[in-house]
């Protein structure tokens, strides 16, 4: 049977169950509730400090799109140090880089953190790779664009560094939803990203630096990018990020020779390949139908391009 699905701020029976057996979990789903329930936001501030005083054994923590501030964060850590694992806030935009850092100073056993880039520095990287800090082992930025021309700050690759000397395996997830020309700052220099998404249109100039600067990349997603070929790019993608096992092409254009030479050097390590049909470019060597064949046969398994409802 289907899974059901609890409306925003309601938990679902199962959850319910978990809570009951766990007062950390009844506290983290609570919060739901608090934020449908109290719109100003002194309100949810006042309610949420109350929680945080009032629980001593946190482990999980989830307040995205929340108005929780640096006070209610300090709160937060004078009372739950020792215990919190997880911690997701992304969209909070009264949470200043100082105040999610304190949270990395004492908060030795985060394992999990989910963040918008606005709050990301060389300090809570290292704050993050110190003796004392547990491997972290998921760190989630959501890099989103505001307004046009916004301007973002770039982050030192010996920071990077440090995280991956600590943390060895962690994944390093990011969301892209920025305009063409504010990915200035961006894959310059080597970043420890695995899986990496793209929300808007992004150009080939930016692909192809993803190709030099991402050697950890596991998964890529491409929502569109116009309409110049990225022949070159995949292929550079597919030399230098020896471990990419999934990618998906939306709104983009690849000739169908250099689609076939990308999966030809990734082999079956491929598990997720989710190209639309509009994708593929025919040329002298291939057409959109022979295609699958010979994708399937360096695959090692059947496969045919995605087809766009017809509704």
């Amino acid at each position: 049977s289907a899974e059901e699905v609890a409306p925003p701020g309601v938990d679902s029976p199962r959850e319910e169950a978990r809570a009951a057996e766990d007062p950390s979990l009844s506290l983290r789903f609570s919060l739901a509730r608090i934020g449908c329930c109290l719109s100003p936001q002194s309100h949810f501030i006042s309610a949420l400090t109350v929680v945080f005083v009032n629980s001593k054994s946190l482990s999980s923590l989830k307040i995205d799109d929340t108005p929780v501030d640096d006070p209610s964060l300090k709160v937060l850590v004078a009372n739950n140090s020792d215990t919190l694992k997880l911690l997701k806030m992304s969209s909070c935009p009264h949470v200043s880089p100082a105040g999610i850092l304190c949270v990395a100073d004492q908060c030795h056993g985060l394992r999990e953190l989910a963040l918008n880039y606005h709050l990301l520095s060389d300090e809570l990287l290292l704050a993050l790779s110190s003796e004392r800090h547990v491997h972290l082992e998921h760190l989630r930025i959501d890099v989103v664009s505001e307004n046009p021309g916004q301007q973002f700050h770039s982050i030192k690759k010996s920071s990077w560094d440090a995280m991956v000397r600590h943390s060895p395996k962690f994944n390093l997830v990011m969301y892209f939803f920025l305009y063409e020309d504010e990915f200035g700052p961006f894959f310059r220099d080597e970043v420890p990203v695995t899986h990496l998404y793209f929300g808007r249109s992004v150009s080939k100039e930016v692909l192809g630096r993803v190709g030099l600067t991402c050697p950890r990349l596991v998964e890529l997603v491409v929502c569109a990018n116009g309409l110049r070929p990225l022949d070159e790019e995949l292929i550079r993608i597919a030399e230098r990020c020896r471990q990419l096992s999934a990618i998906g092409l939306g709104e983009c254009e690849v000739s169908c020779s250099a689609f076939v030479e990308f999966v030809k050097m990734c082999g079956g390590r491929l598990t997720q390949l989710s190209i639309m049909e509009e994708v593929l470019v025919p040329d002298s060597k291939y057409g959109p139908d022979d295609i699958h064949w010979e994708v399937s046969k360096h695959l090692g398994r059947v496969w045919f391009p995605d087809m766009m409802p017809t509704w």
